[in-house]
């Protein structure tokens, strides 16, 4: 079916804004995307800036913020403009509106790589990874929308890959941001592509049921407005047809076409809450209901925060119709999903306000978790937070709180403030008291006893859920660690200039001070003292800094490693000679990663370097190599370089693919034309030597790969 014209003027003039600057800005955007597009097609012949333009549109209706409009007006400059780049948009339109275009042209190059729900489900991790903004997902959305409206121009084959991974990457995530109008929409279509004949025929008798039961949806209709306003109750009816998509899911789970209560059904708009449970009494005192069909989604909202209440009646006609009753604002939520929330965030209730804050909250914690983990512990926050089952929980007053399914009290302390959760030291769950490791389910009331002197327990992150609670507990400790090192550090310092019988004015003068900084990189007197306290460096070194007596720290270092014990519960990554807690690095000629053969080398004023055995940069300095091993017990990831010659430059959205399913971070991509072909220098980083050896070898299998090295 041919798309619908659309020019700008029209989509302009559907804008809620009244700012001037604001509808200044977002025509300087349709310009400046409109000359990058200048001269390209779309496959359905169309000028590629109305693609943009509906993107722009479909969002509207969802009533998104002004930067979402822009954004969405320059979504794909970067990937098929002319000169634009992230600097430009951020010089023109600002950080806001530039890191959002920048995330969107990124999961534009993402592919479910096969049919797997694993694979979807690792997809659907990293694209939501990529998009630290949430809005960046409303425009994926969006832009998914229209290319699946226009799928007819691209060939079949291709039409059915991108409707497997829109039900199985995008549907899901559209489901819980509660945005029904596009999920529904992107449903049918599917559908429609994977299976074009099980479509045509629920049509074909979706419609002939409807124009069947039309007289009488019409005469219920008449028969509800008119008992609620005899009560005195505004309101506002519409009748629904259920999509295609829903009726299908149910027929596909053993349902009768007879047994599905609700193809038509009627829906009541009211003003408030009480007046939502008001009509359902009304409707139950005129009309029977059907027994176990009476569901109330308000008192308990569903995962993405749909609320309305549900019933199922029997008319005069002997007809049954499900009925749904909710406020012009649950409508807007169920609909539009959490992308509404910059419509209600002044007028919206608080409740409702609170449940979109905690989705949003959702987004950052994971981001926040991101930046500070593991990969591993990444994709762990991310399944749990974001991706996995949800549960809701209330506090003593009513509100709720949406937590990963088998969350704590201390999950849901932290949920509410990271000082509550600090100083959380019991809880109340149903007013039975619980430990604080319970799991809790839904509808709990929860209830936290906080004491103002108590502190985290480390043992907490043994039992903690969400990625959120895991963050606060583990940025408490570390500067609990800190402030504890800076201490010691202090003492230890302070001590060795009282044996030397020096004075500490004089020893930590200005000019010293500025000295020690200078040689040793350092900031401040607080990080001087941490370099103590976590012996990076000894007392004495600092000290023979501020004077010509200096001592060198390759002594200061063969001093400290001697003979003991071998301890193999530390952190970190490699053992030197038995020790751990000595400053070292990789070296970063040949970037040794777990499993390869190493060796160390004593440096001047850094510690030991530690190399791969064959490397050349080790082979002249016999006298200062050191021996060192891998830690067994280390759990990290290391920097590796890789070198592919290819044909051409096609395969990089193979080889980010192929990335993101084996879990590989992509840190640095350099490409260099030759005669020979592409060369693309690579800086990965993976968790040891088998893990690359497997890498490598998936790379060498791509079509156009002619050396992996």
């Amino acid at each position: 079916m041919k798309d619908k014209e659309i020019n700008f003027e029209e989509v302009f003039s559907r804008l809620k804004f009244t700012e001037k600057y604001v509808l200044t800005k977002i025509r300087e955007a349709y310009e400046f995307a409109k000359e990058e597009h200048e001269g390209l097609k779309r496959l359905s012949g169309d000028d590629y800036i109305t693609h943009p333009l509906h993107v722009a549109n479909i969002l509207i209706d969802l009533n998104v913020d002004e930067v979402t409009i822009i954004a969405a007006i320059l979504h794909e400059v970067l990937n098929n403009g002319k000169i634009a780049t992230k600097e430009i948009l951020e010089e023109r339109f600002g950080e806001e509106v530039a890191k959002i275009v920048d995330s969107v042209s990124k999961i534009n190059k993402l592919e479910l790589m096969d049919e797997t729900e694993s694979s979807a489900r690792y997809l659907r991790k990293v694209l939501v990874g990529l998009a630290e903004d949430p809005r960046v997902l409303y425009i994926k959305l969006a832009d998914r929308l229209h290319n699946m409206r226009t799928n007819w121009a691209i060939k079949e084959e291709k039409q059915k890959d991108k409707a497997k991974e829109t039900m199985t990457v995008l549907v899901p995530i559209a489901h819980r941001l509660g945005i029904n109008s596009i999920k529904s929409e992107l449903e049918d279509i599917c559908l429609r592509v994977l299976k074009p004949d099980v479509y045509q025929d629920i049509l074909e008798k979706l419609n002939k049921t409807t124009m069947e039961l039309n007289d009488n949806l019409l005469e219920m209709k008449d028969n509800l407005s008119h008992l609620l306003n005899e009560n005195d109750i505004n309101h506002k009816i519409k009748g629904r047809v259920k999509s295609v998509y829903s009726i299908y899911n149910k027929l596909n789970n053993g349902r009768k076409w007879s047994d599905i209560y609700d193809i038509l059904a009627l829906r009541i708009f009211v003003d408030r809450e009480t007046d939502c449970y008001a009509v359902i009494g009304l409707i139950h005192s005129k009309y029977r209901p059907v027994p176990k069909r009476f569901k109330d989604y308000i008192a308990n909202p569903k995962e993405n925060m749909y609320q309305s209440l549900h019933t199922t009646v029997f008319g005069n006609d002997g007809e049954v119709y499900e009925v749904q009753v909710r406020t012009y604002e649950m409508d807007e939520i169920a609909e539009k999903g959490i992308a509404s929330h910059w419509s209600y965030k002044e007028k919206g209730s608080k409740k409702v306000q609170a449940l979109m804050e905690q989705k949003l909250e959702m987004f950052r914690n994971i981001i926040e978790t991101n930046s500070d983990e593991s990969d591993a512990s990444f994709e762990s926050a991310m399944n749990n937070d974001l991706l996995g089952e949800l549960i809701y929980v209330f506090t003593p007053k009513g509100d709720v709180i949406e937590l990963p399914k088998d969350s704590t009290p201390i999950d849901f302390a932290y949920r509410i403030h990271s000082g509550v959760g600090d100083t959380t030291v019991g809880a109340i769950v149903n007013d039975n008291i619980v430990p604080l490791s319970y799991a809790l389910q839904n509808n709990d009331i929860v209830k936290v006893i906080t004491n103002n002197n108590a502190t985290p327990n480390q043992d907490w992150l043994n039992f903690v859920k969400s990625g959120q609670a895991k963050t606060k507990i583990k940025s408490y400790f570390s500067k609990k660690d800190r402030e504890g090192y800076i201490e010691k550090g202090k003492n230890i310092l302070e001590k060795e200039i009282r044996k030397r019988k020096l004075s500490i004015n004089e020893v930590l003068s200005d000019n010293n001070l500025n000295k020690i900084y200078k040689d040793l990189k350092m900031d401040s007197l607080e990080e001087l003292y941490l370099s103590i306290g976590s012996l990076r460096y000894t007392a004495g070194y600092i000290i023979n800094l501020t004077t010509e007596d200096k001592q060198n720290l390759d002594d200061i270092l063969i001093e400290k490693i001697k003979p003991v014990t071998n301890i193999y519960h530390s952190k970190d990554d490699v053992i030197i000679d038995g020790n751990t807690n000595i400053m070292y690095s990789l070296a970063k000629c040949c970037k040794p990663v777990k499993g390869d053969e190493i060796i160390g080398f004593i440096t001047k004023g850094e510690g030991v370097s530690v190399h791969k055995t064959n490397c050349m940069n080790t082979k002249t300095k016999e006298d200062r190599l050191i021996k060192v091993e891998w830690n067994d017990k280390a759990d990290n990831t290391y920097l590796s370089d890789i070198t592919v010659l290819v044909n051409n430059s096609n395969f990089l959205m193979d080889l980010i693919t192929e990335s993101t399913k084996e879990k590989i971070h992509i840190a640095e991509m350099r490409n260099k034309d030759s005669e020979k072909g592409t060369i693309c220098n690579l800086t990965i980083k993976v968790k040891n030597k088998e893990e690359l050896e497997h890498f490598k070898n998936q790379v060498a299998k791509f079509k156009n790969v002619k050396v992996v090295e």
